[in-house]
């Protein structure tokens, strides 16, 4: 039996085939998944019902599973600030984490590379949530 956060089978092994420099999106519910993720993603549904499970709430379970070099948000609209989502996620990351904010048509840009690994739909109905994370390298000894 597995002993760790995440359960699910398709997000497990999309984890375990990515590598360093592999991307990860994790996405409000209004995210257009079907057209706007890599060609080598696998897209993964968990938005039963509205609001949940929230951005944060994968996200935390996505970094007890992986190492993240970087995180990029999209750059949220003067009326959406401050954005409780996006405090969220930059708390949850570690402090040595840079998070940026790129404008939108950038922001899917990135996430319709190549690299992206696994893409993750929420329920979460905030604005300007969705997280890209680029995957770091585990050190060992």
């Amino acid at each position: 039996m597995i002993m760790a956060p995440i359960t699910h089978p398709d997000i497990l092994r999309a984890l375990a085939a990515a590598g360093h420099k592999s991307t990860v999106l994790i996405t409000d519910a209004h995210y257009a998944a079907a057209t706007a993720v890599g060609p080598n993603a696998v897209t993964v549904h968990l938005n039963l019902t509205a609001g949940r499970p929230t951005i944060p709430e994968v996200l935390d379970a996505v970094l007890a599973m992986v190492v993240v070099e970087h995180a990029t948000q999209i750059q949220a609209a003067p009326d959406a600030l401050p954005s409780d989502v996006q405090n969220a996620v930059a708390d949850a990351l570690r402090p040595e984490v840079a998070v940026e904010y790129v404008e939108r048509q950038a922001f899917y840009d990135l996430a319709r590379s190549v690299d992206l690994a696994l893409a993750i739909v929420t329920g979460d109905i905030s604005r300007f949530g969705n997280v890209l994370l680029r995957l770091g390298a585990l050190l060992t000894c």
